[in-house]
């Protein structure tokens, strides 16, 4: 059994994004996992102010106390986590790059993940639409040299609200997904 923790990066509840990451969620359960739901709607969180204070906490914590610390307990705790984002010119969602920056905690502590899934949705009909989103995460994994990114949900053409329920093959591939984790 796994610790799986799913960050739900969008801010808007039950958007498709977030609906990617609930299907995750249910094969992971299904597949026996301990999961945890995170979302950043209500999150108080803080720029990175480039500091370094973390680097010098034995605790691996940033000397901003805001939500996005506790995530970073979370995250380093976990054997897996999954993003779910939607594309926002052709990019990761503002917040998920915020948390991601935040992370600095992690250098100087142990951190157990290793398997990292990507869950993301964009209006664009093309899978290259998420490349920008897939580079930027890939460059956050490689600082974590026992990570990887093990798969990439192509949420193309989800283009309004509900639209990623017009397509379950979608949902199913994340489902799916959960399950294998």
């Amino acid at each position: 059994m796994k610790n799986i923790i799913v960050i739900s990066t969008s801010l808007r509840k039950n958007g498709n994004s977030e609906r990617l990451a609930d299907a995750f969620i249910r094969g992971a359960k299904e597949a026996g996992h301990m999961v945890e739901k995170c979302s950043l709607q209500g999150c108080a969180m803080h720029f990175c102010t480039g500091c370094m204070a973390c680097q010098h906490s034995r605790q691996g914590q940033c000397a901003m106390p805001d939500d996005a610390d506790i995530l970073i307990q979370k995250m380093a705790a976990a054997d897996v986590i999954a993003f779910a984002t939607p594309v926002y010119f052709y990019e990761m969602c503002g917040q998920m790059k915020t948390l991601l920056d935040r992370t600095n905690p992690l250098f100087p502590i142990p951190y157990k993940f290793k398997d990292i899934y990507l869950l993301t949705t964009a209006a664009d009909s093309e899978q290259h639409a998420m490349d920008g989103v897939i580079k930027g995460l890939q460059g956050w994994i490689d600082c974590f040299e026992k990570s990887s990114l093990k798969a990439v949900v192509y949420g193309t053409s989800i283009d309004g609200m509900d639209a990623v329920l017009e397509h379950p093959e979608i949902l199913n591939e994340a489902y799916e997904l959960g399950k294998k984790a």
